[in-house]
């Protein structure tokens, strides 16, 4: 059993880092004609990664600059890819009020594992957007 052990912990420190369950790659994030999209967001996340990144996307042209998110994507945004090279700072209240947090480029198919102050997280809780691709 002793050899088993330390097998299984090297699984899972591999697969672990490599998660994106269905979401796109960061680098993926490009329209048909070849222009770069900065992010695209999600209302759907889950505790399966594979189930993640699923439902309405929103796509985020670089320099998105929106104070004022939306109504149906107030308060809704789950899952983000941000794309390389790109920043996408959130906020928790709108006219850029309240907590903020820069994502860098990546995959963050949970935001459930982004802690909002003491005992919140952003999952469901973005209300306004700012993204930017030097």
């Amino acid at each position: 059993m002793a050899p088993l052990c330390p097998l299984l912990l090297a699984l899972a420190l591999v697969a672990i880092p490599g998660v994106r369950g269905a979401c796109p790659a960061a680098a993926d994030l490009k329209k048909p004609d070849g222009t770069r999209t900065c992010a695209k967001a999600y209302d759907k996340s889950d505790p399966y990664y594979e189930n993640c990144c699923r439902g309405a996307e929103l796509s985020i042209e670089p320099g998105t600059d929106l104070p004022f998110l939306p109504s149906d994507w107030r308060n809704v945004i789950s899952s983000l890819v941000v794309a390389p090279r790109c920043e996408l700072t959130v906020w928790s209240r709108r006219g850029k009020g309240g907590k903020s947090h820069k994502f860098t480029a990546g995959v963050y198919p949970r935001l459930e594992e982004f802690r909002r102050g003491i005992l919140g997280h952003w999952s469901n809780a973005i209300s306004s957007i700012y993204c930017r691709c030097p």
